[in-house]
């Protein structure tokens, strides 16, 4: 198959912004709770805010922005970690006519620069001193921007108190003018392949990938009939997270915001805030794994751990091929070995959600179809899906009820999928952007060519089976696709990451990071004596685990393809170094040059 459509399940906005939807809501439902607010105290209960209040907020953030000059067209950055101030001052960015450009917390002076520089930037909100400093030093002189405030200085309230000048009717004027294809947000691509280019996405583009969502897939995120409620902790300036805030609100979903992403502090957030649904990325969901994993080998329980494991992907899989009309579902044995790790294991497992998640969203990146079976089989359905910047987040997704796991779904309602000739994935559809801002057209007959290569199963589900730019060419002529092997190392309890290099070498190779967590438990289980542990790249013992581990992985692929050797980094790729992006993809290109005195030496061996 090369090419699959699936017809909308809405029709596409015809007037206003996505601002109306908060005035709607506060109208029709002025009492039901729309965002949630942290504990004042640890273990004390949520706070609410009611869409009345909601639009209140809004309307009061507006009329001061407005008061500081911001108007129509305007950009305004908002850096800051996930917390509620972000989204109140989006919609009340909208409801003026501005232009959201949202700037990752943890972004350069040079990242910030070239925003700031190549969007126009007429002002900035910023979480905290350190951010205000980054944006002062990236300005292209003193006074450039009309307005830089600081969350954490109280500047929401300093901004509420100067909107006492500017009439509700004044605002209400403004966010009539807002039209479907006027812009919202000027958010920035990752930059895995080069410089960061600012993608134009409408209101029309937003409403449309939320209001699809809602009408296909909102069934799925309430429990026992209570309200709809997701705890969001991705970056809000990743479409994808400012996708998860848009469709809250318009689906009058309860929405809570986490700023941290570590273990540490977003598990206890979900025990506490107990979400009905969940959208992650496959990283939160390895970990999750990972560490259930661990407490079960620490605790004696490993091989009961692995039976269960085996349990449910097995389960989960018989019940996807009765979906898929080629088997008949579990069996009484299936069925009765199911059963008897419910308690004992899947239980837990949903624990660490809240307890009550039983369906989530994974995007970003593909997951690994094993890992989906195993947490539907112990009765979370994670939902993988595919999508970029350029299509508003989602472009594709796994129809409910038939989850092909190991595939990215079908196309989302309104949009087509078509396998180029190359192989190379185009689609379009309501979701795709208006474009690149000051670039070069990137839609040809409506059609855009994501960079990232694939193919369509039979019934139309989407496979990614790679990037295009991420090709690797040995000097012998050999083409490699870097990501089969990287994934099937990452599946190794002690492998953090990898990268799979060669490009005009005579063989592949590869850098691994270690899980230190996963070290250290590796270790105590092989009762490793008191003596300081060696550094990674120097334990013999984890040299050859790490070895067997490469072997395995070059099974899957031929003699000139195989890793042939491999270093042990002394720490993993992170966001703050700028060797990931937010929704942890490696930059293939950064890591490269960071390690490059390492990679030249696996070759001078």
């Amino acid at each position: 198959m090369r090419e699959v459509s699936v017809a909308r399940l809405v029709a596409p906005q015809v007037s206003g912004g996505l601002a109306d939807s908060v005035h709607q809501a506060a109208e029709t439902h002025p009492d039901r709770p729309q965002l949630a607010l942290e504990p004042v105290e640890a273990g004390g209960p949520w706070r609410t805010v009611t869409a009345g209040r909601f639009r209140d907020e809004v309307l009061a953030l507006a009329r001061g922005l407005r008061a500081e000059g911001v108007g129509p067209g305007d950009r305004v950055v908002l850096m800051s970690r996930t917390r509620p101030e972000w989204t109140l001052l989006a919609y009340a960015l909208w409801s003026l006519g501005a232009e959201l450009v949202p700037v990752y917390p943890t972004s350069s002076i040079e990242q910030v620069r070239w925003v700031l520089a190549d969007a126009g930037v007429r002002a900035a909100v910023v979480e905290h001193s350190g951010q205000a400093m980054t944006v002062a030093a990236a300005c292209a002189a003193p006074g450039t921007l009309l307005g830089l405030w600081q969350l954490d200085l109280g500047c929401a309230d300093e901004l509420v108190e100067r909107g006492a000048e500017v009439t509700e009717d004044e605002v209400r004027r403004l966010r009539a003018a807002v039209r479907p294809e006027s812009t919202a947000v000027i958010c920035y691509t990752s930059g895995t392949t080069g410089t960061a280019k600012g993608c134009v996405i409408s209101h029309g583009n937003l409403a449309a990938e939320c209001d699809t969502l809602i009408a296909g897939w909102g069934h799925l995120l309430a429990t026992d009939g209570a309200q709809p409620s997701v705890l969001a902790f991705l970056p809000l300036a990743h479409c994808y997270c400012l996708m998860v805030a848009v469709t809250c609100v318009r689906g009058g979903y309860l929405l809570a915001h986490q700023p941290e992403m570590a273990p540490a502090l977003l598990l206890p957030a979900l025990a506490s805030f107990r979400p009905t649904f969940l959208f992650a990325v496959p990283y939160v969901f390895e970990r999750i794994f990972d560490e259930a994993c661990r407490e079960a080998e620490a605790a004696g329980q490993g091989a009961l751990f692995e039976k269960a494991r085996a349990a449910a992907v097995a389960h989960a899989q018989a019940r996807e091929e009765r979906a898929a009309g080629t088997g008949h579902g579990p069996g009484p044995v299936a069925r009765l070995r199911h059963s008897v790790y419910e308690r004992a294991v899947y239980s837990r497992v949903r624990a660490v959600f809240g307890g009550r998640v039983r369906a989530a969203v994974s995007g970003g990146s593909p997951l690994r179809r094993e890992l989906g079976l195993f947490f539907a089989g112990a009765g979370v359905t994670v939902y993988d899906g595919y999508g970029l910047t350029e299509t508003t987040a989602a472009v594709t997704a796994q129809p409910p009820g038939r989850v092909r796991f190991g595939t990215v779904g079908r196309p989302l309602p309104g949009s087509t999928v078509r396998i180029a000739d190359d192989g190379e994935v185009w689609v379009r559809g309501d979701t795709v952007f208006q474009g690149y801002l000051h670039g070069p057209p990137a839609l040809a007959g409506g059609w855009l060519a994501t960079g990232d290569t694939g193919r369509l199963d039979p019934d139309g589900y989407l496979v990614i089976t790679g990037r295009k730019k991420d090709i690797i060419i040995t000097s012998g002529g050999k083409s490699v696709s870097p990501q089969l092997l990287e994934e099937r190392l990452r599946r190794h309890p002690l492998i953090a990451q990898c990268l799979v290099v060669g490009d005009d070498r005579p063989y592949v190779a590869a850098l691994l990071t270690v899980d230190p967590e996963a070290l250290a438990h590796w270790r105590r289980l092989r009762g490793a004596s008191g003596r300081a542990p060696a550094a990674p790249a120097d334990d013999a013992e984890l040299r050859a685990q790490l070895q067997r581990a490469v072997n395995q992985a070059n099974t899957l692929v031929s003699r000139a393809e195989s890793i042939r050797a491999f270093e042990v980094l002394p720490v993993d790729f992170t966001l703050q170094e700028g060797l990931m992006t937010p929704s942890f993809k490696l930059r293939r290109s950064a890591v490269a040059h960071a390690y490059a005195d390492v990679i030249e030496a696996l070759y001078a061996r």
